[in-house]
């Protein structure tokens, strides 16, 4: 039931996505720098968000009340989309929608572990983002024909895309939430021999404080993908040619993440997060030297199978090493430092785009990506205890 509610969310978001920068920069001339920053300030929202919306859902008995209210918050944030006129009025809706993404994230993401066997997580998280990302295809997909339809007329279109995010905002009355105990904190032993609470980062497994460093140092260089949308135009790509590259991308990510996610419950998470990060760097790399515009269509592909390697994987290895009393604030933290260094990575790629070269966030986001990597592949135990074997 959270993945039909993620798809209806996804439909909604993604009519509204890949339209965004080129409402912004052809209809209310803003310049690329400013794309950057909406989608930093956006994006950085919804991730800071998530650390106190996870910390709460673990202190309240139900986590679904946060998630209806995040939904709710998204619908919302389209509809000012709608009736924005100039740029200041764009940040406000996105920021809007973002909120509603930082509030539900969390508690939903724990709520998946909560109702999953530790050996089957990697299937669950596949499942769901499969079923997300199927909202990513339909939802583009949607925009080209109502941009048709409508002649152009984006503030409409992005109107329309209300209907689906109330729709998502609905069926989460549906989701049935099984009951949870509230687990007792862990306890160490003080350097007087008496037991007191596990607190702090040195109370966590190391693996997963080495995995979310890593994270960060990614982030650091992973800005938004408006900015390859803006490249595939900037190619030579129409605009509709564009959103289909991206519908690619949707589609080769809707279709990879149950498997991979699969494959991550049998051999280990470790890996297949590296090697999404080095798919990560060949989509950058190829981004930022091709000139020739039908050669963005094998990258949207590959930068699919990125996503499927590292988003449902990385939080399914979170709630591998997360303690059960911390678990939707420990998801909420992932996506808090990476969305953080989001904000900065999405505000520096467009200052570089501007005032260094095209070809220079692509750059710096590989070689984020291969630092990151590296780390993950000299620092030893950072793959789950064991994998399960049939």
């Amino acid at each position: 039931m959270l993945g039909v509610v993620s798809f209806f969310a996804d439909v909604s978001s993604e009519i509204v996505y890949p339209l965004v920068p080129i409402f912004l920069t052809t209809v209310l001339g803003a310049p690329v720098a400013i794309v950057g920053l909406i989608e930093g300030v956006a994006e950085s929202t919804a991730s800071v968000v998530k650390f106190f919306s996870g910390w709460w859902s673990d202190r309240l008995p139900k986590r679904l009340p946060l998630v209806l209210g995040g939904y709710g918050l998204a619908a919302l944030g389209k509809l000012l989309l709608g009736l924005a006129g100039a740029w200041p009025l764009v940040l406000t809706a996105r920021f809007i929608d973002r909120l509603g993404k930082g509030v539900r994230g969390s508690p939903r993401d724990a709520l998946i572990a909560d109702s999953t066997a530790p050996d089957q997580r990697g299937r669950a998280y596949g499942l769901h983002r499969s079923m997300d990302t199927a909202g990513a295809v339909v939802g583009p997909l949607l925009a080209l024909a109502l941009v048709a339809w409508l002649d152009e007329a984006l503030r409409t279109v992005f109107l329309l895309a209300v209907i689906p995010g109330v729709l998502s905002t609905l069926a989460v009355l549906f989701v049935r939430e099984p009951a949870r105990a509230q687990p007792k904190p862990r306890v160490v032993e003080s350097s007087s021999g008496a037991a007191k609470p596990a607190t702090g980062l040195g109370s966590l497994d190391r693996r997963l404080v080495l995995f979310l460093m890593a994270s960060l140092i990614f982030a650091i260089g992973n800005s938004s993908d408006i900015f390859l949308l803006l490249r595939a135009k900037q190619l030579g790509l129409s605009t509709t040619a564009a959103i289909l590259g991206y519908v690619v991308f949707n589609f080769v990510y809707m279709s990879a993440a149950y498997p991979i996610g699969a494959l991550s419950d049998r051999i280990g998470r470790r890996g297949i997060f590296v090697a999404g990060l080095a798919l990560f760097t060949a989509t950058y790399v190829g981004f930022a030297v091709i000139s020739t515009p039908t050669l963005v269509w094998p990258l949207f592909a590959v930068y699919g199978l990125y996503m499927a390697c590292t988003d449902g994987v990385g939080k399914a290895l979170v709630s591998d090493f997360a303690p059960a009393e911390k678990r939707g604030a420990m998801l909420g933290l992932y996506g808090t430092i990476t969305g953080v260094a989001t904000f900065a990575a999405s505000v520096l790629a467009g200052l570089l785009w501007d005032y260094v070269g095209v070809p220079a966030p692509f750059m710096l986001g590989a070689a984020a990506a291969v630092i990151a990597g590296a780390l993950l592949l000299l620092a030893g135990g950072t793959s789950p205890a064991q994998p399960v074997r049939s």
